[in-house]
């Protein structure tokens, strides 16, 4: 059966409350998302931005171009920007039907290059602003696959509805990245009142010197104090990360971890499983998602700090790709998606010390380590070594 959340169920998702400096609201992915997202654009009134790393030519994607071409129509201001890498299979035709019918729309290549090379750096944004007023940032891409169809799950992910002072910093930060601006490095992350929370936009992008949301996640796990709660997708921290959550398990903070059993880079996740024997002996709790592929990228520290966003805890997304994650410091945001993460928990598989030692003999323990040394590589090549441009008129 298909998990669709719909939207009598979204309501009961935290709604700060709704006075002068706006609300918040948790959403997940699934069909009431994609309303969200088309009622949202429906009532654009001036301008709408849409970044995604990856947009697909299928249901949802033409689902979500229709409603961009109507909203052009009644002339708002369309931009869209995507990942020249990403959204690679977009096809021609998909394109210059947006162009067509009035919308703006480019796609992402790195911009530290040298003729047809450059660094593997990637726009991984999940955003839409409309107005400077409402807004939803999170990690869901435009695709089938994050709606669920015919009897498939859709793919777990989480975003953020944004009607408050931070949609604005957005708007902002996406007609830089849209307009080549470059002042994006010189904003700095502000945390603005939404209802009794305070909410912020915070970046990573590496070569421009930025590393907020990973500066973030290290902090906020070097000051807990009582519990973590981490739902990763691609899940690869780095020695600092690493570390960060040993020493706050040995500090007595119950650690819990929530993983992808299921993935649509399975290497991935053999590498992920490499680490869960030193996880393990750290007393660090680890369930795995088996219903459908683990997308979502989250966090809760001591039930007050919340993040989500497109970043991944691992080396490309520190070091390689431009990701943005909102921050919410509340209790109640964090209590709202404690209760979400808890029925994923609650339909998830707990990995301990002895159901692992079963199904990790040799040639287990070999493919994982060997994963893990192929895919630890592979992320440093893509993060710094060049690669071949594709050039299009409207990349960038």
């Amino acid at each position: 059966m298909i998990h669709k959340s719909t939207t009598e169920n979204q309501k009961k998702h935290f709604h700060d409350s709704n006075d002068d400096n706006g609300y918040i609201q948790l959403l997940n992915s699934g069909e009431a998302y994609f309303l969200q997202l088309k009622k949202l654009i429906e009532d654009a009134q001036k301008e709408i931005h849409l970044q995604t790393y990856i947009f697909e030519d299928d249901e949802t994607g033409n689902d979500i171009a229709d409603c961009l071409k109507r909203a052009a129509q009644r002339k708002v201001k369309v931009y869209v920007l995507l990942d020249a890498y990403g959204s690679a299979a977009l096809p021609d035709s998909f394109v210059q039907d947006l162009i067509h019918h009035g919308i703006s729309i480019r796609f992402f290549s790195p911009l530290f290059s040298l003729n047809n090379f450059y660094l593997g750096r990637r726009m991984h944004h999940k955003v839409l602003v409309v107005d400077e007023k409402m807004a939803v940032i999170g990690g869901i891409n435009i695709a089938n696959k994050y709606k669920g169809i015919q009897e498939l799950e859709p793919w777990l992910d989480f975003a953020v509805q944004l009607d408050c002072p931070a949609a604005e910093d957005l708007q902002k930060l996406c007609r830089d990245y849209f307009f080549k601006k470059g002042s994006s490095k010189k904003i700095k992350p502000v945390l603005h009142s939404a209802g009794n929370a305070l909410v912020g936009i915070i970046q990573n992008d590496w070569l421009k010197s930025k590393t907020e949301v990973c500066d973030a996640y290290t902090n906020a796990i070097l000051r807990a104090k009582k519990e973590i709660i981490i739902i990763g997708s691609y899940f690869l921290p780095g020695k600092k990360m690493s570390k960060a959550l040993k020493k706050a398990s040995k500090r007595g903070v119950k650690i819990t971890l929530i993983l992808a059993g299921i993935s649509d880079v399975p290497l991935v996740r053999r590498a992920t499983e490499h680490l869960y024997a030193t996880f393990l002996h750290d007393h660090i709790k680890i369930y795995e998602w088996n219903k459908s592929v683990l997308h979502g990228k989250a966090a809760i520290v001591d039930n007050q700090w919340s993040t989500i966003g497109s970043f991944n805890l691992n080396s490309l997304s520190c070091y390689g790709s431009i990701e943005m994650n909102v921050e919410i410091h509340s209790f109640g945001f964090a209590e709202t998606l404690r209760l979400d993460f808890n029925r994923v928990i609650n339909e998830c598989k707990e990995v301990t010390k002895s159901s692992f030692e079963i199904r990790a003999n040799i040639l287990n323990r070999l493919a994982d380590w060997l994963s893990y040394q192929i895919i630890r590589t592979t992320l440093l090549s893509l993060t710094f070594l060049p690669h071949l441009r594709v050039f299009k008129k409207y990349r960038f």
